[in-house]
């Protein structure tokens, strides 16, 4: 069973969550309606960042529900979404099995990866291999798509959301001689001024 998703420019909007969340409920109660007494799956993919930056992680969480009235077997999660000449893969796999996922209850899987290049690219759904009872044919679904997504160039977000310690320090180092050449000339001469009137005195 499939759900879509979409993903505006860089951001993955609350709205859309909620929306998805409906889905999966109605499915659940469709699916509770049949008889048979085999396994149902869908299943959800999902970018966590908001924001999506050349050089950064990127985590992507799967999440598969067995909303069927029996145990769903040899349940096989691939995604050959991301090619290696545009996303490095840092911790998890993007092939993963499970023996089986009792009916009532669900999984989650996440990988996290760096993008190698910035620009639109299209998060497409992974597969979903599984069988739905004993003595059954394996079947084939797909998760959720959550479509088009802009990945940032590194520099842009820096220049977006970086502290700018170094622009601050050169502007630092800029406005010192504005302030510290009068302040000195402040200084010596009230210090002139001191000691003159010192003298006066004695």
């Amino acid at each position: 069973m499939l759900l879509t998703r979409s993903l505006p420019g860089q951001a993955f909007p609350h709205e859309m969550r909620i929306l998805t969340a409906v889905a999966i409920f109605g499915l659940v109660c469709l699916a509770g309606s049949a008889d048979d007494n085999v396994a149902r799956l869908l299943a959800a993919k999902h970018v966590q960042n908001q924001y999506l930056v050349e050089g950064r992680d990127l985590t992507v969480t799967y999440s598969i529900y067995n909303v069927g009235t029996s145990a769903a077997l040899s349940v096989q999660l691939t995604d050959e979404g991301f090619p290696e000449s545009d996303f490095k893969v840092k911790h998890g796999m993007p092939t993963v099995n499970w023996a089986r996922i009792a009916p009532g209850t669900n999984v989650t899987h996440s990988i996290v990866l760096t993008p190698l290049k910035s620009g639109k690219f299209n998060f497409t759904a992974a597969e979903l291999s599984y069988v739905p009872s004993e003595g059954t044919q394996p079947q084939i679904g797909y998760t959720s798509g959550p479509g088009e997504g802009g990945i940032m160039p590194e520099r842009d977000y820096d220049r977006k959301f970086s502290p700018h310690i170094l622009d601050w320090a050169a502007f630092a180092v800029m406005t010192l001689p504005s302030i510290g050449i009068p302040l000195m000339l402040w200084y010596s001469s009230n210090r002139k001024y001191r000691i003159s009137s010192k003298a006066k005195k004695h």
